[in-house]
């Protein structure tokens, strides 16, 4: 015995939008392809870390971060590199992230900002304690490491203990 298909009751305003759902083509919606300032994840990552000296005017990471990371990259890392280690930790950091493309890297730098390069990778970020894991997502580019492993934790606190209060001095120790 074959089943029917039973009918749907739809308002008119709904069938109209169905068919026009129909006319248009549209079955399903696409998701928006991430950009950051006009650029996609696969143009951020071809592009230089610093503008060459000679085209300081050129398209570089440096140049699309916000004001804070691009203080932190031409003190930090770029120094680094430069002048001999001006901030080893990141420049360390940064070293062991292109070595090692498919492993998970740890560090201390919380005050790290992610890059392009920096985006699908696992990277353990220390919060005082131990390595919380963060997933790189392109909507981290031009934050901080340490936004993404919080320091703090909520204490939940329980009852008050024995003799706490006065109905619970006269209460057997187990």
């Amino acid at each position: 015995m074959a089943r029917r298909k039973k009918k749907v009751m739809r308002t008119p305003k709904a069938a109209r939008r169905a068919a026009r759902k129909r006319r248009s083509g549209v079955s399903e919606r696409r998701k928006k392809e991430f950009t950051y300032r006009g650029l996609t994840v696969e143009e951020l990552k071809a592009l230089p870390m610093f503008a060459p000296d000679d085209d300081p005017d050129a398209l570089s990471v440096e140049a699309i971060m916000p004001a804070r990371a691009r203080r932190s990259m031409s003190r930090g890392y770029a120094a680094g590199i430069e002048n001999g280690g001006a901030n080893i930790e990141e420049e360390h950091f940064i070293n062991r992230l292109r070595e090692n493309p498919g492993k998970k890297v740890k560090t201390h730098c919380r005050s790290l900002y992610i890059l392009p390069e920096m985006v699908g990778r696992t990277i353990g970020v220390h919060d005082g304690r131990s390595f919380k894991m963060v997933e790189i997502l392109p909507e981290m580019i031009g934050h901080a490491l340490g936004e993404y492993a919080s320091t703090r934790r909520s204490v939940t606190h329980t009852g008050p203990g024995v003799g706490a209060t006065r109905s619970s001095k006269h209460v057997a120790l187990k």
